[in-house]
């Protein structure tokens, strides 16, 4: 069974509980900025929402890189980042759309969610179940992919 993070924005208190299990299981200092999932804070209407890299099916962080250095873990579904690979060019940065592939300047690498090998610390630490790690279907997986599949008959009709 494919699992993967579900957020419930509505959830969410802005504790960063999630950053800080991030951080420390990652880089082993409890430190937000070090973390690979962020909390945005919407301050006009005191709403919080994590987010994080989704783990795309057509990943273009993957399909950018040069040298071969992220790759499908097939285990949890994470699009890991292999280090030794990793020549720290920034390219998938760029390509990433929703920007949550971050360049390391400590380590001259970039980083990403890797859903800690299939027991992501951030839904373990999250006292109000914001952040989940449930069976990818029950994510509401296959209707956005209905939606997209839709969306982009509709847009070609239309070009």
């Amino acid at each position: 069974m494919q699992k993967s993070l579900h957020i419930d924005p509505e959830k969410c208190t802005g504790c960063l509980q999630c950053e800080m299990a991030c951080s420390y299981e990652n880089e082993g200092v409890f430190n937000p900025s070090k973390s690979r999932i962020k909390v945005f804070t919407f301050h006009d209407e005191g709403r919080f929402v994590p987010y994080t890299c989704t783990q795309c099916d057509e990943a273009w962080c993957l399909q950018a890189c040069p040298v071969d250095a992220i790759v499908l873990n097939f285990a949890t579904g994470a699009k890991d980042i292999l280090n030794d690979r990793c020549v720290g060019c920034k390219v998938c940065t760029i390509a990433c759309p929703f920007g949550t592939v971050n360049y390391n300047t400590a380590t001259g690498k970039v980083i990403k969610c890797d859903l800690c090998g299939g027991d992501p610390k951030c839904a373990e630490a999250c006292p109000t179940s914001a952040i989940t790690y449930v069976d990818a279907n029950a994510t509401g997986l296959e209707r956005m992919r209905m939606w997209a599949a839709k969306t982009d008959t509709q847009t070609s009709a239309h070009a």
